[in-house]
Protein backbone atom coordinates (compact mmCIF):
# COMPACT_ATOMS: atom_id res chain seq x y z
CA UNK A 1 0.00 0.00 0.00
CA UNK A 2 1.48 3.04 -1.23
CA UNK A 3 1.18 6.26 1.35
CA UNK A 4 -1.42 9.12 1.02
CA UNK A 5 1.31 11.37 -0.69
CA UNK A 6 2.95 9.40 -2.99
CA UNK A 7 0.94 10.76 -5.91
CA UNK A 8 2.30 14.39 -5.08
CA UNK A 9 6.07 13.70 -4.52
CA UNK A 10 8.43 13.16 -7.21
CA UNK A 11 9.98 9.78 -6.95
CA UNK A 12 13.33 10.83 -6.49
CA UNK A 13 12.21 12.65 -2.90
CA UNK A 14 10.82 9.15 -2.53
CA UNK A 15 13.80 7.40 -2.58
CA UNK A 16 15.60 9.80 -0.91
CA UNK A 17 12.81 9.20 1.99
CA UNK A 18 13.98 5.64 2.02
CA UNK A 19 17.93 6.12 1.85
CA UNK A 20 17.47 8.31 4.64
CA UNK A 21 15.65 5.57 7.27
CA UNK A 22 18.46 2.94 7.34
CA UNK A 23 21.05 5.43 8.89
CA UNK A 24 18.65 7.22 10.69
CA UNK A 25 17.68 3.24 12.25
CA UNK A 26 21.37 2.57 12.80
CA UNK A 27 21.78 5.94 14.51
CA UNK A 28 19.09 4.81 16.82
CA UNK A 29 20.05 1.62 17.25
CA UNK A 30 23.44 2.30 18.57
CA UNK A 31 21.77 5.22 21.36
CA UNK A 32 19.22 2.30 22.23
CA UNK A 33 22.19 -0.68 22.68
CA UNK A 34 24.62 2.01 23.86
CA UNK A 35 22.19 3.38 26.91
CA UNK A 36 21.55 -0.05 27.21
CA UNK A 37 25.15 -0.61 28.12
CA UNK A 38 25.33 2.38 30.25
CA UNK A 39 22.15 1.32 32.51
CA UNK A 40 23.86 -2.32 32.97
CA UNK A 41 26.85 -0.50 34.41
CA UNK A 42 24.82 1.59 36.31
CA UNK A 43 22.74 -0.74 38.03
CA UNK A 44 26.22 -3.21 38.56
CA UNK A 45 27.53 -0.75 40.75
CA UNK A 46 26.23 1.85 42.82
CA UNK A 47 23.59 3.67 40.41
CA UNK A 48 20.34 4.60 41.17
CA UNK A 49 17.58 2.45 40.40
CA UNK A 50 15.24 5.56 39.45
CA UNK A 51 17.82 7.18 36.62
CA UNK A 52 18.28 3.60 35.71
CA UNK A 53 14.32 3.35 35.23
CA UNK A 54 14.13 6.84 33.60
CA UNK A 55 16.64 6.19 31.27
CA UNK A 56 14.89 2.70 30.23
CA UNK A 57 11.34 4.19 30.16
CA UNK A 58 13.17 7.14 28.12
CA UNK A 59 14.49 4.01 25.37
CA UNK A 60 11.95 2.40 24.78
CA UNK A 61 9.59 5.80 23.82
CA UNK A 62 12.20 6.44 21.95
CA UNK A 63 12.70 3.75 19.75
CA UNK A 64 8.95 2.91 19.46
CA UNK A 65 8.24 6.46 18.56
CA UNK A 66 10.89 6.58 16.14
CA UNK A 67 9.66 2.82 14.50
CA UNK A 68 6.48 4.65 14.48
CA UNK A 69 6.77 7.83 12.77
CA UNK A 70 8.85 5.80 10.00
CA UNK A 71 6.13 3.01 9.60
CA UNK A 72 3.87 6.62 8.42
CA UNK A 73 6.06 6.58 5.46
CA UNK A 74 4.96 2.71 4.57
CA UNK A 75 6.25 -0.64 5.14
CA UNK A 76 9.70 -0.23 3.66
CA UNK A 77 10.65 2.76 5.69
CA UNK A 78 9.23 0.70 8.65
CA UNK A 79 11.13 -1.92 7.90
CA UNK A 80 14.90 0.13 6.62
CA UNK A 81 15.02 1.76 9.98
CA UNK A 82 14.04 -1.73 11.96
CA UNK A 83 17.64 -3.47 9.74
CA UNK A 84 19.18 -0.16 10.82
CA UNK A 85 18.55 -1.14 14.46
CA UNK A 86 19.41 -4.78 14.07
CA UNK A 87 23.08 -3.62 12.67
CA UNK A 88 23.70 -1.89 15.07
CA UNK A 89 23.53 -4.09 17.65
CA UNK A 90 26.52 -6.27 16.97
CA UNK A 91 28.59 -2.68 16.31
CA UNK A 92 27.86 -1.36 19.83
CA UNK A 93 28.53 -4.45 21.60
CA UNK A 94 31.64 -5.24 19.72
CA UNK A 95 32.66 -1.67 21.47
CA UNK A 96 31.60 -2.72 24.35
CA UNK A 97 33.07 -5.81 24.66
CA UNK A 98 36.46 -4.19 23.55
CA UNK A 99 35.99 -1.31 26.65
CA UNK A 100 34.87 -4.12 29.17
CA UNK A 101 38.04 -6.48 28.32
Amino acid sequence: MNPPYSDAVPPWVQLLILVVHLPAGFALGVAYFHSLWWMVRRLDGEGRVVTAVAVLAGRLVLLGGLLALASLQGALPLLLAALGVLIARPVVMRRVQGAAA
